[in-house]
């Protein structure tokens, strides 16, 4: 495996850069949106935020947990799913509206438009963009599966969720009662949130949505002016977000690049002219964008 690239950041000038995204996106015939955890962390769902983990989860902070990220932490079942229906209920099942997906959205406005996105909370269509032309390849905190899996069909976590809120003690951070523990509703066994953690994961809830996406982009024409917007897609998981927007940006000539990244921002020499670094987090280039324009003075004559 290679080693992440060790980022050169360069500074913003965030006016050029929002300058020059008006532009390509006025220009633009086809927008796809990517996005990887950065934009939901510049939402204000950053897994890496300690002292909101301490305020959602105090039993497991005293324990030692730092980060939402757990894939590897060994807890008992009832630990493990009382962390599970906090964190699902807090980042998918929120009511409340989130303003910067909002501007997002109005941001690209009525341009024939994709979303693809590495990030299971769902916050797209929850907050105005086309469920359907939303494509989540890495899952839905909104499913869960059998963990074998004994079968290829997901379901809806929310009743799972409300039931191990209900048996849910926030001193010990456990779930007080066993039987609310989920099980699955096909063989019994033990269960897991859908999202692609291991091989046993099940894409099948998302694969209709993945082949629409690429007829969309099959069907564009070849001098289609795409443009790319890509949201806090880092190298975690590069060949989701990252190198497909490259890949597109050089399949078609006419398309265009914008990556938003404080950390990593670097775009290929070779689509020099046709990517826009911004070193920057989303909500600072989503406020230059959508911050109202002075409007121009008036034009003096000799």
């Amino acid at each position: 495996m290679s080693a992440t690239p060790t980022p050169h950041v360069p500074v913003c000038d965030l006016d050029a850069a929002a300058e020059t995204v008006r532009g390509w996106l006025e220009s633009a015939d086809r927008v796809l949106v990517t996005a990887g955890a950065g934009l939901s962390a510049a939402a204000g769902y950053d897994y890496g935020d300690t002292v909101r983990l301490k305020e959602l989860f105090p039993a497991l902070y005293r324990r030692g947990l730092r980060s939402r990220y757990i894939v590897g932490v060994q807890l008992p079942p009832a630990l493990w799913w009382g962390y599970w229906a906090v964190h699902i209920d807090d980042i998918r099942y929120s009511p409340a509206p989130n303003p910067l997906y909002q501007r997002l959205r109005t941001l690209v406005g009525d341009k024939d438009h994709w979303v693809m996105t590495s990030n299971v909370d769902a916050l797209f269509p929850r907050n105005g963009f086309a469920a359907d032309r939303v494509f989540t390849s890495q899952g839905d905190y909104g499913r869960y599966q059998c963990t074998t899996p004994c079968t290829a069909v997901t379901w809806d976590s929310k009743p799972v969720i409300d039931r191990l809120l209900s048996a849910y003690d926030p001193d010990t951070g456990a779930v007080t009662d066993p039987d609310a523990l989920p099980r699955c509703p096909n063989c019994g066994g033990e269960v897991e949130i859908n999202v692609r953690i291991g091989p046993e994961f099940i894409d099948a809830p998302y694969l209709p949505t993945g082949r629409r996406l690429q007829k969309w982009l099959n069907e564009a024409p070849t001098d289609a002016r795409l443009l790319i917007l890509e949201f806090g897609a880092g190298f975690n998981t590069p060949g989701v977000i990252r190198h497909p927007g490259e890949h597109l940006t050089r399949h078609f000539p006419q398309a265009r690049l914008v990556r938003v990244n404080p950390a990593h921002p670097d775009v290929p020499s070779d689509l020099k002219g046709r990517a826009l670094p911004v070193p920057a987090g989303a909500d600072h280039l989503l406020d230059a964008l959508t911050a109202p324009q002075a409007p121009a003075g008036p034009t003096v004559t000799s």
